[in-house]
């Protein structure tokens, strides 16, 4: 949740600058800022897939709670983990095709 907000913050914010023109009246290379930008979302967005994907894993774990063996995740929640892992993935890749869209405008 941590890097979604913060993601979404950020890209508010990188939007709101394009949109008034700031750009233009700060002297920055936007180019390599927008490649630094993906690459940190991107890497963020990959820990916390792999996290997700992890945390589903475990569906099929059993702890041992008061003599008998209940599994980690209940349905419900394995299937809410599935869900939120094939999103986790799917974000990550655009964010990875974005990162290389922004090295390619950053290297000509």
């Amino acid at each position: 949740m941590f890097v979604s907000v913060t993601a979404f913050f950020f890209s508010l914010l990188f939007l709101g600058m394009f949109l008034s023109g700031m750009v233009t009246q700060i002297n920055a290379n936007w180019n390599f800022l927008d490649f630094a930008y993906h690459f940190t979302v991107f890497v963020f967005y990959f820990g916390a897939f792999l996290l997700e994907a992890a945390a589903t894993s475990l569906h099929d774990l059993h702890c041992n709670t008061t003599m008998t063996l209940q599994p980690l995740l209940s349905d419900n929640q394995y299937n809410i983990n599935v869900a939120a892992t094939i999103f986790a993935f799917v974000t990550t890749a655009c964010y990875g095709c974005s990162l290389g869209l922004a090295l390619r405008r950053w290297r000509p």
